[in-house]
């Protein structure tokens, strides 16, 4: 009885971390949940299951978000990034081994400049759904 129980919450607590996981990766590309269930072809309700970890999805539906979030099945069900997707932009690849080669103080000015683009990308992602709203 002890085992089973144990099992179920080994259960939920994988479940609620995948729907967490599936949720942060759909509010960092700034999508809602239908659209989001739109590219999955499923239901709004469906993909709200899965995020609020009550079902997984069926293994050709977690194909397709590896693929919509372009990860590895390995890092939504268990978090493990160790074998995420490489960079896949080669310009983007081209210049960041490039920067390398630069001093560190140069290399630093590069990654605040970076720093500053994401945060102002997350910023953006924060604002727009009120924007939505107001208008």
């Amino acid at each position: 009885m002890i085992e089973e129980f144990e099992i179920i919450m080994v259960t939920n607590q994988l479940r609620k971390k995948f729907g967490i996981r599936i949720k942060e990766l759909r509010k960092n590309k700034r999508w809602t949940q239908k659209e989001l269930a739109n590219k999955l072809d499923v239901r709004f309700p469906q993909l709200n299951k899965y995020e609020c970890g009550l079902h997984t999805p069926p293994i050709d539906k977690l194909i397709n978000l590896s693929e919509i979030f372009d990860t590895t099945i390995d890092y939504l069900l268990t978090g493990n990034r160790t074998d995420e997707k490489p960079l896949h932009n080669l310009r983007l690849l081209e210049r960041l081994q490039a920067l390398e080669e630069f001093d560190n103080e140069d290399q630093g000015v590069v990654i605040k400049l970076i720093d500053a683009m994401i945060v102002k990308n997350k910023v953006e992602g924060v604002i727009k759904p009120f924007e939505k709203q107001a208008g």
